[in-house]
């Protein structure tokens, strides 16, 4: 979804929010470096496979996933990364690794990281490596309806 679709879609919805540009960067971490916002407050979205099912797995970008914990608390039987080559042609309007955390809009389940939803902000990509979006972590549960779990453990 590009910026232009996903200010439209938060208007429609008359979301408050804020685009942060930043210079383009790859990683959660680098994106949190160039923007100045603590890696806990960033959101980074990780395309999983549950029993062979695609998800969003949303979590604080100093945090990386735990699979077998993912499995265990959605209740599915194996959790799994999934390739690039798999999920890019959900996200034709993102960015390949910068697909904003609106699983709805891609017929994909949502499960976010217990820790994001103490924060009361939440920051994502905005579908491409230069722009995120900020806004209320109220707001995009509301939007998403995801589920919170815990399935995140420090980075090693």
């Amino acid at each position: 979804m590009k910026l232009r679709s996903i200010k439209e879609y938060l208007d429609q919805k008359n979301i408050k929010y804020a685009v942060v540009p930043h210079a383009p960067a790859y990683t959660a971490q680098e994106i949190a470096a160039l923007t100045h916002i603590p890696g806990r407050f960033l959101a980074k979205t990780v395309v999983v496979r549950l029993d062979g099912s695609l998800a969003m797995a949303v979590l604080p970008a100093n945090l990386q996933i735990d699979l077998q914990h993912l499995a265990a608390m959605a209740g599915a039987g194996r959790a799994e990364l999934a390739t690039e080559k798999e999920f890019m042609d959900r996200f034709p309007d993102s960015e390949v690794g910068a697909m904003p955390p609106f699983g709805p809009l891609y017929g994909m389940p949502v499960y976010v990281a217990e820790e994001l939803t103490r924060d009361r902000v939440i920051a994502f990509n905005a579908g491409s490596h230069s722009r995120l979006i900020q806004m209320s972590y109220h707001d995009f549960e509301r939007l998403v309806k995801p589920k919170t779990l815990e399935f995140s453990q420090a980075l090693v």
